[in-house]
């Protein structure tokens, strides 16, 4: 992402170090036993944003492509009431675990919760909100495991691509679709592997992105900016979220993220196609906006 914002790491040091509530946060007092369901939706029509939630046409020398999703996993999630509502200072819902295994702090992928195009991600009963009214959803993608087209000698590819865009992510291996890869290490954001065939052999590439060219769209960077190098998706409801705390049937959100071209790279060859074999280098991964929408 290029992140126009440089967040104060202490504030990233709360946020994914720790995700304890403060003492003088509200007590839920809800008593429903309706739950809100988080549940992702990709779209590839959605309008395609930057960094600073702002309409982002394609750079010039570079190509993209619209992915077809698997599954992805979020490893923070949190509710905010006003576009100044500083973060963590919200209702934070979820945070994955972390590890120290690799050395710094990293998301633990081995205990990752993971869900795909219409499924659900989050479920949070209404007793544990603190009740009252949400305008802005925060959620922190951690993994994606998309198919996506290539060209090599000649042939075009179905390939399947497993994108790490959490900030720090511990992992012991992991499977592309048929490959398992062994790290028994930390990767950082923009780390990817891709896997495919070409005359029926099977190859597997690694890469990684540059920092900070993951794009993160966060349109309060100026009221409510996020650490550099984490992909903590902002996003505005449709309509509010109201939670009263006497709700007795289950409320939906759908989380719907662009994928609006979110597979880019440098056109090396200027031919519109991702040729890694003619030069064409692998610059960004990044989710291209989320509308929250009750549904």
């Amino acid at each position: 992402m290029k992140l126009q914002t440089i967040f104060a790491v202490a504030s990233a040091i709360v946020l994914f170090s720790s995700c304890q509530k403060n003492a003088d946060d509200p007590t839920p007092i809800n008593t429903g036993t309706a739950k809100v369901n988080f549940i992702f939706k990709f779209d590839s029509t959605q309008v395609r944003l930057n960094a600073i939630g702002q309409p982002a046409p394609m750079p010039a020398g570079n190509a993209g492509q619209s992915p077809r999703f698997n599954t992805m996993s979020a490893h923070y999630v949190e509710l905010a009431p006003s576009p100044f509502t500083a973060l963590g200072a919200g209702a934070i819902l979820y945070k994955a675990p972390q590890v120290t295994t690799g050395g710094a702090t990293a998301i633990d992928f081995t205990n990752s919760k993971f869900a795909g195009n219409n499924q659900v991600f989050l479920s949070v009963p209404v007793k544990d909100f603190a009740a009252g009214t949400y305008t802005w959803l925060r959620v922190s993608l951690a993994y994606q495991n998309y198919n996506i087209y290539m060209n090599a000698l000649g042939q075009t590819i179905d390939a399947t691509l497993a994108s790490f865009i959490g900030f720090n992510t511990y992992l012991s291996n992991y499977k592309v679709k048929d490959s398992t890869v062994n790290v028994n290490a930390n990767k950082l954001q923009g780390y990817w592997a891709l896997e495919g065939k070409v005359f029926g052999i099977g190859f597997l590439s690694q890469g990684q992105a540059p920092p900070g060219a993951t794009t993160v769209p966060n349109p309060l960077f100026a009221s409510s900016p996020i650490p550099a190098g984490s992909c903590l998706v902002t996003g505005q409801f449709a309509t509010p979220l109201i939670v009263t705390g006497n709700e007795t049937a289950d409320i939906n959100v759908i989380v719907s993220l662009s994928i609006n071209k979110s597979f880019e790279w440098i056109d090396a060859d200027h031919n519109g196609t991702y040729d890694p074999n003619n030069g064409d280098a692998v610059i960004d991964m990044g989710i291209r906006g989320m509308i929250p929408k009750i549904q």
